[in-house]
C-alpha cells in the first residue's frame, strides 16, 4: 500500500480524498493554487504544496508543476479526483515515466475510451447497444449532413474529445444542421484542442442512467448498480439518485452486466462509469465511459457502504478487488443535489464572492461534501460547485422528503453570492420528479413553464 499520495485537485473532492487517506493511514499531500492556500483541503491534509497561480492552466492543469510537487514531497502516487487532469492520457503517461502511480486507468485505456467516437465503436463491437450514428468522426460537413438526413432528426453532434457535459450541439431539423455542426466543431477545438465530432440520433424524452464499475489489474470487474442523472441543465447534472426510479430491475441488471462486459473488453482498471440513455421504449443505449471518479459517487456509497476512493487506491496499489458481484448489496435509496454558486434568476450566471454565512444540513442519514465555510471566498477561476448534499432513506419517498428538509435547512449567504438551492427545491417538489416520470427535458420544461426562479421563503424565527 502507498505511504503517501499527492492529491492533484481542489475543493470538495480534494478534501474527500484526503479524508479516506487519513482513514487508511496514508499521508495526504494537497497540491494547490495561490487562490486555494487557505482551503479546507489544505488545512486538513498532512502536507500541502503550492503549484501555481489561480488560473487552472497555470496550476491544476500544469503537468510539470504537479509532477514536480509529487517528487518534491516524496509522494508515491497521484490521485487526480475528477475534472482537471483526471482523464488526461498524457498526464498518466508522465506519471508512469516519473515513477509515480496514477490512480486511474492505464494511459492506453484512457486513450481508447477518452475518444468518445472510438469508445462507441469499441462498445458496439463487444455487443453493447448504441444509438444510430456515425462509426467514426466525420470531418466533412456534407458527409455529416447526409448521415444526419439518413438517421433522422433530431441528432446530437458530440465532440470526440468531449466530456463533463461539454462539446455537444443538437440539430432538430436539416435546416439548422450545418450551423450546429460548425458551432460544435469550433467549440470542441477551442475547449479541447480537438475539433473532431461524431453524430448520434438524439432522444428527446430519455433517461440518463449510468453504471458504477470497479475493476482491478487481475481481470476482475464488478458493478455497484445504477444512478439516475436525468435532471440536467445544458447537459450538466444537478440531481442524481439511486436506484433509478421506475426502471425494471431486469433492465438495470442488464445494464450492469453490459458495463462489466465492456470494461473487461478494454482492460479497464480502477473506478469508472458507463453512461447510458434509456429511451421512451425502455431500451438502453451506450453513450460514453468516464475514466474517473464521478461527482455523484456518494449516492452509490450511501446505498452500498463501499468507499469508492478506498477501492480506487487499493486497486492502484496492485491489490485484487476484495469484493465479488454477489457481495454488493444495495440498501434503501439515496439522492444528491449539487449546490452551485450561481443565480437561477440571471440564467444561472456564476456568483463569486465571500461567504458570510454557511450552514450545512445535519440530522440522520445526511451527508454533505463541501469545502465551504464562513469567510471562504468563492473565486471566479473554477467550477461553481460549492457542496453536494446527499440524503439516504429506506425508500425513495423518505430520501426525497429528507432532501427537501436538507435544502430548506442549508443557508449560504454573502454579498452577491447566490446559489441554485431554491431551484433544486422546486425540482425535488415537481410532480414529474416525485412520480419518477421525469426525463432529461425536465429542467428545460420547468424554466419554460415557470419563468424566473424565486427565492424560497425564509421561515427562520425572527425576534
Amino acid at each position: 500500500m502507498f505511504s503517501s499520495i499527492l492529491i492533484a485537485n481542489r475543493g470538495e473532492i480534494a478534501l474527500r480524498v484526503a479524508r479516506t487517506c487519513r482513514e487508511m493511514g496514508i499521508r495526504s499531500i494537497v497540491a494547490h493554487s495561490t487562490a486555494d492556500r487557505d482551503s479546507a483541503a489544505v488545512a486538513f491534509a498532512d502536507e500541502a504544496i503550492q503549484i501555481g497561480p489561480a488560473p487552472a492552466k497555470a496550476s491544476y492543469l500544469n503537468i510539470p508543476a504537479v509532477i514536480e510537487a509529487a517528487l518534491a514531497t516524496g509522494a508515491e502516487a497521484i490521485h487526480p479526483g475528477y475534472g482537471f487532469l483526471s482523464e488526461d492520457q498524457y498526464f498518466a503517461e508522465v506519471c508512469e515515466a516519473a515513477g509515480l502511480t496514477f490512480i486511474g486507468p492505464p494511459a492506453e485505456v484512457i486513450a481508447r475510451l477518452g475518444d468518445k467516437a472510438r469508445a462507441r465503436t469499441i462498445m458496439a463491437e463487444v455487443g453493447l447497444p448504441v444509438l444510430p450514428g456515425s462509426s467514426e468522426t466525420i470531418d466533412s460537413a456534407a458527409e455529416a449532413k447526409a448521415l444526419a438526413d439518413r438517421i433522422g432528426y433530431p441528432v446530437i453532434i458530440k465532440a470526440a474529445a468531449g466530456g463533463g457535459g461539454r462539446g455537444m450541439g443538437i440539430a432538430r431539423h436539416g435546416g439548422d444542421f450545418l450551423r450546429v455542426y460548425g458551432e460544435t466543431r469550433a467549440h470542441a477545438q477551442a475547449t479541447f484542442g480537438d475539433g473532431r465530432v461524431y453524430i448520434e440520433r438524439f432522444c428527446e424524452t430519455a433517461r440518463h442512467v449510468e453504471i458504477q464499475i470497479l475493476c482491478d489489474g487481475h481481470g476482475n470487474a464488478i458493478h455497484l448498480g445504477e444512478r439516475d442523472c436525468s435532471v440536467q441543465r445544458r447537459h450538466q447534472k444537478l440531481v442524481e439518485e439511486t436506484p433509478a426510479p421506475g426502471l425494471p430491475a431486469e433492465l438495470t441488471a442488464r445494464m450492469g452486466e453490459a458495463a462489466v462486459r465492456g470494461a473487461l473488453a478494454t482492460g479497464y482498471v480502477g473506478a469508472g462509469t458507463f453512461e447510458f440513455i434509456v429511451d421512451q421504449d425502455g431500451e438502453f443505449h451506450f453513450m460514453e465511459i468516464n475514466c474517473r471518479l464521478q461527482v455523484e459517487h456518494p449516492v452509490t456509497e450511501m446505498v452500498t457502504g463501499i468507499d469508492l476512493v478506498r477501492e480506487q487506491i487499493a486497486v492502484a496499489a496492485g491489490r485484487p478487488l476484495r469484493l465479488r458481484q454477489e457481495d454488493v448489496v444495495r440498501t434503501g435509496a439515496a439522492v444528491e443535489c449539487r449546490i452551485n454558486t450561481e443565480d437561477p434568476a440571471r440564467n444561472f450566471a456564476p456568483t463569486p464572492g465571500t461567504l458570510t454565512e454557511f450552514v450545512v444540513p445535519g440530522g440522520p442519514f445526511t451527508r454533505v461534501d463541501t469545502h465551504g465555510r464562513p469567510g471562504w471566498r468563492v473565486g471566479p477561476d473554477y467550477d461553481s460547485l460549492l457542496a453536494k448534499v446527499v440524503a439516504w432513506g429506506p425508500d425513495r419517498e423518505q430520501a426525497l422528503d429528507r432532501m427537501e428538509r436538507c435544502l430548506y435547512e442549508m443557508r449560504v449567504e454573502g454579498p452577491r453570492v447566490r446559489t441554485n438551492g431554491a431551484f433544486l427545491r422546486e425540482v425535488i417538489a415537481h410532480p414529474m420528479f416525485r412520480d419518477g416520470k421525469h426525463t432529461t427535458s425536465l429542467v428545460d420544461q420547468m424554466l419554460t413553464d415557470g419563468g424566473p426562479v424565486k427565492e424560497p421563503p425564509d421561515h427562520r424565527h425572527k425576534e
